[in-house]
């Protein structure tokens, strides 16, 4: 294991910059991911860390030394792909042999590194069979195996569970987890997927169209995001948009006037969006006390998520919120068409530029 750096690191088709100038250093041991839309340039960076893709400008170093010009099979880095790429014609164990034996290792170590690859896998007696006899999340883990038995300086991971059916992604991520956090392996992975991204990762970097946008714990990225655009695709928000009249006040485009705090605005003037998260809000019959701000508003839309419920309200005709409460015994949960009040403190919203 080893520390990467990347410096600088740019990627251009033409006029179409798909990365554009990302410094990053993941320390040896951690687990950094990489989490944005699609098109965004995480698995182009991924792919430029691997060697898969050639960069236009900037370095990659792993654990102190220039890979930026050498071939993928010669930076120690396992790869893991979205689709497994698994050999179809080869067994498990060949799969897994697979690695090693481009690397020209002798036949004992091959065959002692494979079986104790798939023991760490979970997966010691399949050796024998081939892909397709295997389950999706069993067909995962030995493309994980494969990227371990070569003893990876850095393990790379491209959207890795986007192929599992939504439990077998829970299960299995945890597994990779604790498998990292084992072997203290220095790890990259990206996804799209934010609840995965939240559960796995050390740190968070955030990309939008090539560009980091804010790289930081979850808690950095979920309580102090640094615009707009992190504060909604990191966790839930709902916006409202208006104008900052003073410091601490917001007025909305639908006329509501707001106690805020927080954010990136401090004065009037400019054009700005209210972010407050949904499990921040209080809904309730009559209005609440104690609160910085409490509005009467209309029920437009309930939704029911099992543990937790969300309540659509309609404040204005051009603002609405999202509530989320939990689901418990004895709960007040309005009806469609029901005026209620929703209230929050000022604490509670963030004030970004539009």
């Amino acid at each position: 294991m080893a520390e990467l750096q990347i410096q600088k690191l740019v990627k251009r088709y033409g006029d179409f910059h798909a990365v554009r100038d990302v410094s990053l250093t993941v320390a040896d041991g951690e687990f950094l991911v990489l989490l944005g839309p699609s098109g965004c340039g995480k698995t182009t960076t991924l792919r430029m860390v691997a060697g898969f893709i050639e960069p236009t400008a900037g370095q990659v170093r792993l654990g102190g030394t220039d890979i930026t010009s050498l071939p993928p099979w010669k930076r120690n880095a396992g790869m893991v792909f979205q689709s497994y790429a698994l050999f179809p014609h080869l067994t498990v164990a060949q799969n897994v042999a697979f690695g090693l034996e481009m690397r020209k290792a002798a036949r004992p170590e091959i065959d002692k590194r494979v079986e104790e690859t798939l023991a760490l896998v979970r997966l010691e007696g399949y050796g024998g069979r081939l892909p397709r006899q295997l389950s999706g999340g069993q067909q995962q883990r030995v493309a994980l195996a494969r990227a371990l038995a070569i003893h990876p300086d850095v393990l790379l991971l491209d959207e890795p569970l986007s192929n599992l059916d939504a439990k077998l992604r829970q299960e299995v991520r945890v597994e990779i987890r604790e498998l990292q956090q084992r072997m203290g392996l220095t790890t990259v992975m990206v996804t799209h997927d934010q609840e995965e991204a939240l559960t796995m990762a050390d740190r968070l970097v955030v990309m939008s169209e090539g560009s980091v946008r804010q790289v930081g714990s979850q808690r950095d990225l979920y309580e102090r995001p640094a615009d707009r655009f992190v504060a909604g695709f990191v966790g839930r928000s709902t916006f409202l948009d208006g104008t900052v009249e003073a410091p601490g006040r917001f007025r909305t485009d639908g006329g509501l006037s707001l106690t805020c705090a927080g954010g990136q605005v401090s004065n009037g003037g400019g054009k700005a969006s209210l972010s407050l998260r949904p499990e921040r809000l209080e809904v309730a019959a009559a209005p609440m006390a104690g609160l910085d701000n409490c509005l009467p508003g209309t029920v437009e839309f309930v939704s029911y998520l099992g543990a937790m419920i969300d309540i659509h309200v309609r404040l204005s005709p051009a603002d609405r919120l999202v509530v989320q409460i939990a689901n418990r015994e004895g709960g007040f949960t309005p009806d469609v068409g029901q005026t209620v009040h929703v209230g929050w403190r000022a604490s509670a919203g963030q004030v970004f530029n539009k």
